[in-house]
């Protein structure tokens, strides 16, 4: 796949095969697509998004907003780090009495430990992160940043209300306070992102003479804005289009991996 790397639509090549779902590069650049139907895709075409080899992608969107379901549709290639799975691994060699809070220090330890491994390789790798908490973010973009790894950003947008009914179809209840401080750090970034989302981008981004020809003339490349900096590209899904986005990664310039994606437990 030809990139663009403006963050935006590519054009699709002609192909004799089924056809395909159109495929976002996401080099830089910020993109909305919570529903809307001026810039492709549509609210109702699947769509892939597509990234480098070596990036870092951080999944971030309240407890129950779909960030498992959403990783779960990742490539062979790439690495997922999902706390879930910490938090089982170490459950199962705990007695049951012992509640998990006791442990939890451990556990999260446990996790950063696993995070720090597998942001000093080159592989693809997605993370699961609540995103409210921007130190967390900024610490793993300067880890991958001394790999020349760039970290990117994929934000779901559902709301309280949908996500509170995603913590009840899947069982598991996120703490009362927990979920409040989540969405208050989500809440207000979401706020930041979307301004920028809705105003026009300002020259100095507007692409290049050799990009001209294959960006859109409608939908030149949006800025990052400073309140997520240490992010290459960011991108917003809401209810509509969180369930129709795929995964990409270019290939590593070695022979291509088998069987499912890595998720492991980081024991």
């Amino acid at each position: 796949m030809h990139s663009t790397g403006s963050g935006v639509p590519e054009a699709g090549a002609a192909s004799s095969g089924p056809p395909q779902a159109p495929a976002l590069a996401l080099h830089r650049g910020l993109l909305d697509l919570r529903g809307r139907t001026d810039t492709p895709p549509a609210p109702s075409s699947p769509f892939t998004l597509a990234y480098p080899a070596n990036a870092v992608v951080v999944v971030s969107g309240l407890p129950g907003s779909g960030k498992s379901t959403l990783l779960r549709r990742a490539p062979a290639q790439a690495t997922v780090i999902d706390p879930r799975a910490v938090h089982v691994a170490c459950e199962a060699v705990m007695p049951d009495w012992l509640p998990y809070g006791l442990y939890r220090p451990w556990a999260r330890w446990k996790h950063i430990r696993w995070l720090h491994r597998e942001l000093r390789g080159d592989g693809p790798l997605l993370v699961h992160d609540c995103g409210s908490r921007p130190w967390v973010r900024r610490w793993m973009a300067r880890a991958a940043g001394r790999r020349g790894r760039p970290l990117h950003l994929v934000l779901l947008d559902v709301g309280r209300a949908e996500a509170l009914s995603g913590q009840e179809s899947r069982g598991r209840r996120a703490p009362r306070r927990a979920f409040a401080r989540h969405h208050r750090g989500l809440d207000r970034l979401l706020r930041r992102l979307s301004e920028a989302a809705a105003g026009p981008p300002p020259a100095a981004v507007r692409p290049s003479a050799d990009e001209a020809a294959e960006v859109p003339a409608h939908r030149p490349p949006l800025p990052v804005p400073p309140c997520v900096a240490e992010a290459a590209s960011v991108v917003l899904l809401g209810g509509p289009t969180r369930g129709l986005a795929t995964w990409e990664f270019a290939r590593l310039p070695r022979p291509a991996d088998s069987g499912t994606p890595r998720l492991r437990s980081g024991t």
